[in-house]
């Protein structure tokens, strides 16, 4: 009897450490889908209603949480400056990324925004005070090549939606950066400001570029672009409630892969050499520093803090 109560309580420890990372890939995958069902609907909807139909399912979906725990979050936010600062980089992230996507193949976009963590190792020194040795230094500029790569460096590199990715990147940065020194506020307060911000400025520009919906299909997928998010939040918060931060935050670069499928499957893009050189680039340097401010954070349990 002793030894099947272990084997089952050995058996739930193992389900519960492997439910984190499921629920990470899942809500990766849900947010590739996510994204390859923008590029798809931009072709053919205009960006402004596209956000504010996308902006308006998801807030039917957390209105009901955000009822439900109090209103006192959304009434007295912690912050208003870094807030407001919080919402216009996140609308501008948004923005950038459904103009890119409609230019450019899934997997270029997604490798352009998968460089926000090298952008945040640069800006933490200035904006959180937090100290960057050497070692991250090296693996920021090593970050840096694979985005120059990945640009193409010919005129390709200073083609509007190559510029506009690389600005949506570092707006998604700033966000990641804020979102730090909003550590007190919940995580669907947080959301719920950036869904809402994005959707009245998509009201505003909906009227100038509003194109017809010509059938339901069309219509049930516009109001599942927001669901999809929606949900693709949800499992990725649940996944760091339940998990350790530095066992499933690597595992947003599996975005990238999705990324590459759907453009292979959906639309046809056939990834460039250089593109691929860049990603590994990216995607390397991003998680030498994630896990080396891991090893340093626990050197700072036993040690003085000295920069790496």
């Amino acid at each position: 009897m002793t030894t099947t109560t272990g084997a089952l309580k050995t058996g739930a420890l193992g389900l519960g450490l492997a439910a984190g990372p499921a629920l990470m890939l899942m809500g990766m995958l849900m947010f590739s889908l996510n994204d390859a069902l923008a590029k798809w609907l931009i072709s053919s909807h205009g960006l402004g209603q596209i956000v504010l139909l996308r902006g308006l399912a998801a807030l039917v979906i957390l209105l009901p949480f955000l009822i439900r725990d109090g209103t006192a979050p959304l009434l007295r936010p912690e912050k208003p400056g870094i807030q407001l600062m919080r919402v216009i980089f996140s609308t501008v992230e948004i923005f950038a990324f459904y103009f890119a996507v409609f230019y450019l193949p899934l997997a270029d976009v997604m490798t352009y925004w998968l460089a926000a963590p090298i952008y945040v190792a640069v800006a933490s020194p200035l904006f959180l005070g937090e100290k960057v040795g050497w070692r991250r230094w090296s693996a920021i500029m090593i970050g840096f090549v694979g985005v120059i790569i990945t640009l193409n460096p010919s005129t390709a590199m200073f083609t509007l939606p190559a510029l506009i990715s690389v600005v949506g990147s570092i707006a998604f940065a700033i966000m990641l950066v804020t979102g730090r020194h909003l550590r007190g506020t919940p995580d669907k307060t947080l959301v719920f400001f950036q869904i809402a911000a994005a959707t009245v400025v998509g009201l505003v520009m909906a009227p100038f570029d509003w194109q017809p919906v010509t059938s339901l299909r069309e219509g049930l997928l516009l109001g599942l672009l927001g669901i999809v998010a929606m949900a693709a939040h949800i499992l990725v918060n649940r996944a760091l409630k339940i998990s350790d931060v530095a066992t499933v935050a690597p595992l947003q670069y599996s975005l990238l892969l999705w990324a590459i499928l759907f453009g292979w499957l959906f639309f046809g893009d056939t990834p460039r050499p250089s593109m691929l050189v860049g990603a590994a680039l990216i995607v390397g340097s991003g998680l030498f520093i994630f896990f080396r401010e891991r090893q340093l954070k626990r050197k700072e349990l036993v040690l003085p803090a000295v920069p790496e």
